[in-house]
């Protein structure tokens, strides 16, 4: 589905002739064969799975966020705003973004779910939030606010 949905995109995109969403969307679709190729390695034959794609592009949204902030703090404000653009192209993409709000109701409602009781269950916690929750929130500060509940 999401393949197919950013092929067409790509096709729309050129049509158009929008440059920065041509060059975003080719972008994603030779990370994608990237990763389906390792995963054809490692026996995957279809290549990788929809949350694993949602879970790439997650990463891709990260990267430019962290680039824009070194972009900005080198006053390259040019550049802060092309990664800007190239997240607003990738974020169609993924499900809409929990607020921080929503990760910790997220995150009490999994810690509940599977009885978590300290510390030690941090690690099956965040490994069914990703499961659940794959490409709708922000893991780094789920991370944080499941250190926060499971060590009070």
């Amino acid at each position: 589905m999401l393949r197919t949905n950013i092929k067409s995109n790509l096709k729309d995109a050129m049509k158009s002739k929008d440059k920065r969403k041509t060059s975003t969307l080719r972008l994603i679709i030779a990370t994608l064969q990237d990763r389906d190729l390792a995963a054809r390695d490692n026996g995957a034959e279809e290549g990788i799975t929809e949350d694993e794609i949602l879970q790439m592009l997650t990463t891709m949204v990260r990267q430019r966020k962290e680039s824009i902030s070194a972009y900005e703090k080198g006053g390259r404000i040019d550049l802060a705003t092309s990664e800007q653009e190239e997240i607003e192209i990738i974020s169609d993409f993924l499900p809409k973004q929990f607020d921080e709000e929503e990760i910790r109701n997220a995150v009490k409602e999994i810690i509940a779910e599977i009885d978590a009781q300290g510390l030690k269950d941090m690690g099956k916690t965040m490994a069914t939030l990703k499961g659940k929750y794959a490409g709708c929130m922000d893991f780094s500060i789920a991370s944080s606010i499941v250190k926060e509940t499971l060590g009070a």
